[in-house]
């Protein structure tokens, strides 16, 4: 098939796939695919994201504060006043954390059931005692 009938069914010009041609005759089927990826650059570097991640898998102990577990919200203060980024969000903060696989899960303390044999039963009285006022 020659260029031009390329080119009426393509919907494109014939210097357009010209250079198709050529691209694709230097470096296979990798030069169809676009290289161009659309989208913002990433906002941290792959060092951010590794301290960031070290942090939320530490305890706030460990850095002197006086809580027991990271909330996002404190997790993201502590990043910004320890320099390790300018500034994040708590929502860019969770989808951060979920791409590189870091999970909270939220503590749940409750007391175990009671049963038969732990509940504290009253005495049982055998005698029926009216109350002054009752008479």
């Amino acid at each position: 098939m020659d260029v031009a009938a390329i080119a009426k069914v393509a919907f494109t010009s014939e210097d357009r796939v010209r250079d198709v041609i050529r691209n694709f005759n230097a470096d296979g089927f990798g030069s169809l695919y676009p290289k161009y990826r659309g989208g913002r650059a990433p906002k941290f570097t792959l060092g951010q994201r590794r301290e960031i991640k070290k942090i939320a898998k530490s305890r706030p102990v460990d850095h002197g504060l006086p809580f027991s577990t990271w909330s996002l919200a404190k997790l993201a203060d502590f990043l910004v006043a320890e320099g390790v980024v300018d500034d994040i969000s708590h929502e860019g903060l969770r989808a951060l954390l979920r791409q590189e696989g870091v999970t909270f899960q939220r503590l749940k303390t409750r007391r175990p059931p009671k049963t038969r044999a732990t509940r504290r039963r009253r005495p049982a009285s055998n005698t029926c005692t009216l109350s002054p006022t009752a008479r």
